[in-house]
């Protein structure tokens, strides 16, 4: 069972045994997921596409129906409410800005009804928090991507959620801006204290921006953790592939081929495979060269291992497709894969 951080008290989120399907009879887009999301935690759901991320978020924030299951914001039952009355801010991946306003007129768009006065305060307050501050007449179509994501972010803002909802925020941008922005995000949302929903299938950005990861497979939430445990202990295969850790090898096999004892199946990311050109020792294994390439800073090879299965191993240069080398594993680098024990 999932571990449901946050579970046992009525403060924040809780999403309970929530399905949705899209058609009569079909597929479930999201199969009996249940979440807790405490006041100020910021957590990432992460999936391939087609994993139910996406429409799990929708359905929180009642853009789409459940066929079943409930969605409560502390202890109140908001299953039902419209979208308008449920007091979530929501921020998709183009931004959705209004064209036809400048920046100030669309974070101040949330504050209709607002004194004029307090609400260019509060846009001012917005714009700085996002490091905007001084585009207030800006055009949109004047303002580069990752600028406009962060006016976005402050829109959302602008009516102080009570909880912020992020469908792939930034997958639009390149990786190195993504990268920042994700910082600033979790910077921004920590300091307002804004329980926060972040979707994405970028790996980097989830670990970079949450307290906690939420993995989706098929519609079910398979795994809830903090970045570091998630890494270090992912719960099947299918985790195991969506981090890019490497193939997954039996206990027998890791005994076989390297003479070491795991309980249970291993996964073996980067770093945790060696190779040598010269004469196998003890621990160490001849294995076939598939290919090589240079990756920031070091020779990455990729290897055959004896059951066939491709593995990236380092260490080493200049080795050529089809040369064998002689490989050998670093056990405290290795990922146990399943139930802790």
């Amino acid at each position: 069972m999932v571990r449901r951080i946050g579970e046992g008290g009525q403060a924040g989120l809780s999403v309970q045994d929530l399905t949705v399907r899209y058609l009569p009879g079909g597929p479930a887009a999201v199969d009996g997921v249940s979440l807790d999301v405490a006041p100020g935690r910021l957590i990432a759901l992460l999936g391939a596409s087609g994993s139910g991320k996406s429409s799990l978020l929708r359905a929180v924030a009642g853009l789409v129906t459940p066929q079943s299951g409930r969605v409560l914001w502390d202890g109140e039952d908001v299953t039902g409410v419209p979208v308008h009355r449920r007091g979530f801010g929501l921020m998709f991946q183009d931004g959705q800005l209004f064209p036809h306003r400048d920046v100030a007129g669309n974070v101040g768009y949330a504050l209709t009804g607002m004194p004029r006065a307090r609400r260019r305060a509060r846009v001012a307050e917005l714009l700085e928090l996002v490091g905007m501050a001084g585009f207030e007449k800006r055009a949109v179509q004047e303002i580069s991507g990752g600028q406009a994501q962060r006016v976005a972010l402050a829109r959302a803002l602008a009516a102080k959620p009570r909880l912020l909802l992020l469908d792939e925020p930034l997958s639009s941008l390149d990786k190195a801006l993504r990268s920042r922005l994700a910082a600033d995000i979790r910077a921004m949302v920590r300091s307002t204290a804004t329980t926060t929903i972040h979707v994405t299938h970028d790996q980097d950005e989830a670990f970079a921006v949450a307290d906690l990861v939420g993995v989706m497979e098929a519609g079910r939430l398979v795994q809830l953790d903090t970045p570091s445990e998630l890494w270090n202990h992912p719960a099947d295969e299918a985790v195991v592939e969506l981090l890019g850790q490497g193939p997954v090898v039996a206990a027998e096999q890791m005994a076989l081929w390297f003479g070491v004892r795991v309980e249970g199946p291993v996964a073996l990311p980067v770093g945790s495979l060696l190779v040598e050109s010269g004469v196998a020792g003890p621990g160490q294994i001849r294995v076939e060269v598939a290919s090589s390439r240079f990756v920031r800073g070091r020779t990455e090879v990729e290897v055959r291992l004896p059951d066939g299965r491709l593995a990236a191993a380092t260490g080493g240069g200049g080795m050529d497709r089809a040369e064998f080398v002689d490989l050998m594993v670093d056990a405290k680098a290795l990922v146990h894969v399943g139930p802790r024990y």
